[in-house]
């Protein structure tokens, strides 16, 4: 990640968006944040659980498995870059890396794992639907936060969706592997 490459793309973002700023939408935005780190931790606690005493260990193990590797990509993927934070907008800057954006990587693999959980478990298309756009919605809410609050260059955003892109398209391939290893072992 060169400065020089996204710095003209990053400051107009970041101005454009600061340009709709105002004391509601700043709360608003600060709670949606809050969304996508603090509270999502509660939020994967919770979904566990919840999930294990359904007897839905698979999709725990899923939700775990994709929220430590997502942890972990996020924490290799700032120290690897050493990227300095803007000048927030609103309040103090993190004391952690900007690229990538862990609440963009974070809340991405958390939010789209739980709706495809989810939506692999009900029946009728328009809730699966619904539970997708949902996800997909307060995903880019998330992103979008964090611009707006000042906090993370719209490139490090970006950069938190396509690692989050990879890492859960990469579980999904590893599971297909291993779904086409079981059902070829017990054809034999």
């Amino acid at each position: 990640m060169r400065e020089g490459d996204a710095g003209t793309f990053d400051y107009a973002v970041r101005n454009w968006v600061h340009g709709f700023a105002s004391p509601a939408l700043t709360r608003a935005m600060t709670g949606i944040s809050l969304l996508g780190y603090d509270i999502l931790i509660v939020e994967l606690v919770a979904a566990v659980a919840i999930f294990l005493r359904m007897r839905w260990r698979r999709g725990a193990l899923w939700l775990a498995v994709s929220m430590a590797g997502a942890l972990a990509l996020d924490l290799a993927l700032k120290y690897a870059f050493h990227r300095a934070r803007p000048q927030p907008f609103f309040g103090d800057a993190p004391h952690s890396f900007s690229f990538p954006s862990g609440h963009a990587l974070c809340s991405f693999v958390f939010y789209a794992v739980l709706a495809g959980l989810i939506a692999d478990r009900v029946r009728p298309m328009a809730l699966r639907v619904a539970v997708g756009l949902a996800a997909a919605l307060l995903i880019a809410a998330i992103g979008l936060s964090r611009i707006y609050l000042g906090v993370h260059y719209p490139s490090d955003v970006i950069a938190g969706y396509l690692a989050a892109a990879i890492w859960v398209s990469a579980l999904l391939v590893l599971d297909h592997v291993r779904k086409v290893r079981k059902n070829s072992g017990r054809k034999t």
